[in-house]
């Protein structure tokens, strides 16, 4: 039976570019992994192998290189709108572009003398962006977030009141360890103002209005998921979600939608009757698998859903 082709796209997965800013003897460290996919006139690549509107991945993969050279780095976002923009308007045949980024945070060592050029990786979460241009609307979407931001209250969570049936063994508590490990994308409401050109940051709409501190957002959402998590009294990982979600939202007056993918960290009471000692609430053992998996997307009043459901597998 005869086939038709459906959504494509292609690009290069995972450049590791390392780009460090000199100011003297002071010395700055921007880590980031990057994932391009461009999308656009490319059925006869397809159909009949035809390079003639294919700009090779390896070229993608060395823009990625060249412009962390030539603009450098101030931040995610703003590096993926750079490279999103110049895909787009720069070949006829690339009409949407989708940059990807991971960035691995390094924190200085502190030594004595002038010099500042030490750093050690820093051992958190990972900090996530994903920006998609739509060059025939001049749109932006900006997609960021975080992964593996591990945190933990030894108390103040209480988990009871459930359906159960035959199968069930869990036992009620009201006092319990609640530990996850947060994953969240969240979108900003700014998406350029229809302006295909932007400025010089790859910003700005028609009218004018310029995009988000990205990193001062980012690092003011962060601040208040953990706020959230710490101040909660939680009776479920749902209503914990959903208190951060909220927070996140009401406080980002940019952000208009979080996804946010929790996995619970069990910790159950060791049993340690068997030694003749009692464990009031304080020896545990951490199981590794499986583990419950708690997801919502909490949205602006008004908002529609964007962020994808599989925060995994980002389309």
């Amino acid at each position: 039976m005869p086939t038709v082709l459906g959504q494509n796209q292609y690009g290069k997965a995972e450049t590791r570019v390392v780009r460090v800013t000199r100011d003297g003897p002071v010395h700055r460290i921007r880590d980031l992994n990057v994932s391009v996919a461009l999308s656009g006139a490319m059925d006869d690549v397809h159909l009949s192998g035809s390079n003639a509107r294919v700009l090779p991945t390896d070229t993608t993969k060395n823009t990625v290189f060249a412009f962390a050279k030539e603009y450098g780095i101030a931040a995610p976002e703003d590096f993926a709108m750079r490279l999103a923009r110049h895909f787009v308007t720069g070949q006829e045949s690339i009409r949407t572009a989708r940059i990807r980024v991971d960035e691995y945070a390094w924190d200085r060592i502190a030594t004595p003398g002038p010099g500042e050029h030490s750093f050690v990786r820093r051992g958190r979460e990972t900090r996530t962006a994903q920006v998609t241009f739509d060059g025939a609307g001049g749109r932006w979407q900006v997609l960021s977030g975080l992964k593996g931001l591990t945190v933990m209250n030894t108390t103040d969570s209480e988990f009871h009141g459930y359906v159960k049936d035959r199968y069930t063994t869990l036992p009620e508590t009201r006092d319990r360890i609640l530990a996850t490990e947060v994953n969240a994308c969240w979108r900003h409401a700014w998406d350029g103002g229809g302006d295909s050109h932007g400025n010089s940051h790859g910003s700005g709409g028609r009218d004018g209005a310029a995009p988000p501190d990205w990193d001062g957002s980012w690092e003011r959402t962060r601040g208040h998921l953990l706020a959230a998590f710490a101040e909660t009294y939680s009776l479920s990982l749902q209503q914990t979600l959903y208190a951060m979600g909220s927070r996140a939202v009401e406080h980002g007056p940019g952000i208009d939608e979080i996804r946010l993918s929790l996995p619970n960290k069990h910790h159950f009471l060791a049993d340690l009757e068997p030694f003749g000692l009692d464990n009031d609430n304080e020896v545990y053992y951490a199981a590794d698998r499986p583990y419950g998996l708690i997801e919502a997307t909490v949205l602006r009043d008004g908002a529609e859903a964007a962020v994808p459901q599989d925060l995994t597998n980002l389309p």
